[in-house]
């Protein structure tokens, strides 16, 4: 049966191979259910209900993505979108997340509406790859800004806005050695390695008394505080148009971008450079992302970290289904979710940052014209705490930099047009 499911002799790989390539890949992964609860519970929605919801969506997702496209990509609810909704849609523009998450649900449909008509291609080359790289970059920096924060490295300054917090206190400093333990047990290459970071300072956090220990295994929350709860007619307003297209650019460049370089890295190109069944596979990731805002979580989208598994041997759709099956597993771990403090996923943060800032090193800094506006881009994020307004910001200065300099032949009439509508936006509706 799984021979002519996922084709595993075709593809030069076995039952063991993919199954040990599906628990690389949960491990690498895992930290997710525990990051996300911890960001999305301060807009005021239910941590456990979250936890469920969050462990649910990447379960539906890896086994759409498996059973689908038969790939070895699993997904979860992506980060940077998660902060996005936190604190951009919810803390900063002051929406309810039922709001955010009927934001997350158009967003989705419209992905699932591009996939299927197939006009995907024509809007991501209508995006010049160096804005794209610098809309990670600038979610990167946010993420770290979001990490120091929790951590209490930084904290709020009535005339400065940011300064130093008290580095004598045990967050920061566990914080920062769970940075340093997951720096190091990566670049060693073990697996897990996120994942042992958030679960070291966690217990050292609990050893010292500085955080409750709610247990380990226990039956899963409801999941009922979350369960349809997503407005999808107040995410129709006019102020919520860039939030919901601000969700679904970065996650169709996120999922492009790790489709590719996963499936470049599992030797799944065709010899002309194309991706076969990349439209199932954006389908499927589309179709994730409908049923995670239905159960109540931030946008779910594939995982880079898949290429750990691919590293493994995975090739088939069978480990995206295995990780499907950890995750299920895991609804059990609830309890200890819940002892997880902000300060212990803030290593995490850090860490996805330094990978997602590291897309900056790919760009010709010496072309001012796309230095400028890359720049404008990334830091927007970070100082507006708002993704949106830094996808706005490098759409306009990208075109006006571009048509003031005299070379409009590096323009075309879709990013003119966001850039137009990006000007009303910010200077009539803007939220």
């Amino acid at each position: 049966m799984l021979e002519k499911l996922f084709r595993l002799e075709a593809h030069g790989t076995t039952l063991r191979t993919e199954l040990l390539a599906g628990l690389t890949t949960f491990l690498t992964m895992a930290y997710i259910l525990f990051v996300n609860p911890s960001i999305l519970a301060e807009t005021g929605m239910d941590k456990g209900a979250v936890f469920v919801a969050t462990a649910l969506a990447a379960a539906i997702g890896s086994a759409l993505m498996g059973l689908i496209a038969n790939y070895p990509i699993a997904l979860a609810p992506g980060m940077g979108l998660n902060a996005f909704f936190t604190y951009g849609v919810v803390l900063q523009m002051g929406h309810s997340w039922q709001v955010g998450l009927g934001a997350v649900f158009l967003s989705a449909c419209l992905f699932l509406l591009i996939s299927l008509l197939r006009i995907r291609a024509w809007i991501i080359d209508s995006i010049p790859l160096e804005l794209r790289l610098a809309i990670g970059a600038g979610i990167g920096l946010f993420l770290a800004l979001i990490a120091l924060q929790h951590a209490g490295i930084v904290v709020d300054h009535p005339v400065t806005l940011l300064t130093l917090g008290d580095l004598t206190q045990a967050p920061p400093i566990l914080a920062a050695l769970g940075f340093l333990l997951i720096v190091v047990l990566e670049a060693r290459r073990v697996p897990g390695a996120v994942l042992l970071g958030i679960l070291a300072v966690t217990l050292a956090a609990v050893g010292l008394g500085v955080t409750p220990f709610a247990g380990v295994l226990a039956l899963p929350p409801s999941l009922a505080p979350t369960l349809l709860q997503l407005d999808i007619a107040g995410a129709l307003e006019i102020g919520l148009v860039s939030v919901v297209f601000a969700f679904l650019f970065v996650d169709l460049f996120d999922n492009s971008g790790t489709l590719i370089a996963v499936a470049r890295r599992a030797g799944l190109m065709a010899p002309d450079g194309r991706l076969p069944k990349m439209g199932r596979a954006l389908i499927a990731d589309s179709a994730a992302a409908l049923g995670g805002a239905l159960l109540g979580t931030s946008t779910t989208t594939s995982y880079i970290e898949s290429a750990a598994g691919v590293s493994a041997g995975g090739r088939t759709g069978l480990t995206a289904c295995t990780v499907a099956l950890l995750f299920l597993l895991s609804l059990f771990f609830a309890p200890l979710a819940a002892s997880i403090p902000p300060f212990a996923t803030a290593p995490a943060l850090l860490f996805v940052a330094v990978l997602m800032v590291s897309a900056l090193a790919e760009l010709d800094w010496s072309d001012l014209t796309t230095a400028a506006p890359v720049l404008i881009t990334a830091l927007a994020m970070p100082l507006t705490y708002s993704i949106a307004n830094g996808i706005a910001f490098g759409f306009i200065a990208w075109s006006a930099i571009k048509l003031c300099a005299g070379r409009r032949h590096e323009l075309n009439p879709a990013l003119l047009i966001l850039a137009g509508l990006f000007v009303v936006k910010l200077g009539w509706f803007n939220a």
